[in-house]
């Protein structure tokens, strides 16, 4: 192999890997944190457990700028998936049972789940919205109760996904906290 080819392969590999190393993410990793420590206080407990998104669009974030498309990301798994696995954890590690033909129905529902960027050439803004409401129908009665996060933030230059990802997680995870320690929920089921 000549020195002329060797170049141009060496050229071409090392092109290639700043191109893939400079392209946007196209979906999120969603992974709130919460880990409350066990304990009984649901102990002889059971209920169903549903999580229903009914958001119109499963886009996580919308990043807007003008004159430009809008760049939406979505999560890898499906938010209401990853929101059902933690509470039937942590519910169970707390003594309660999860049996499809309970009394006790709880109805998880994502009302909103939303970072919007509006980027314009040197700095953007950001509105964060998480509107989750849990309902508890136990034939006699339903509480209802609504879990809501808001946030802003202003920052130089381009939005970093990759920050905006680590603030959507730490919302969601204090809202995921906030039912799982809900006293009107226990005293409820």
């Amino acid at each position: 192999m000549n020195l002329k080819t060797f170049k141009s392969i060496v050229l071409t590999l090392l092109l290639a890997s700043i191109v893939s190393c400079s392209t946007a993410p196209t979906h999120l990793i969603v992974s709130p944190q919460v880990s409350l420590s066990p304990s009984n206080q649901l102990s002889g407990k059971e209920a169903q457990l549903n999580v229903e998104d009914m958001r119109t669009s499963t886009h996580i974030i919308q990043i807007l700028e003008e004159d430009e498309a809008a760049i939406i990301l979505s999560s890898e798994q499906r938010l209401e998936d990853i929101i059902q696995a933690i509470l039937a954890s942590q519910w169970q590690q707390h003594g309660l049972s999860l049996d499809n033909s309970a009394d006790n129905k709880i109805t998880v529902t994502i009302e909103k789940a939303i970072i919007s960027v509006a980027q314009e050439s040197v700095s953007y803004s950001t509105q964060s919205e998480i509107i989750i409401k849990v309902s508890i129908d136990n034939t006699k009665q339903t509480l209802t109760s609504s879990f809501k996060n808001r946030a802003h933030s202003e920052g130089a230059l381009n939005a970093d996904v990759a920050e905006l990802e680590r603030e959507f997680n730490q919302h969601l995870s204090t809202l995921i906290k906030q039912i799982l320690t809900s006293k009107d929920i226990k005293t409820f089921l």
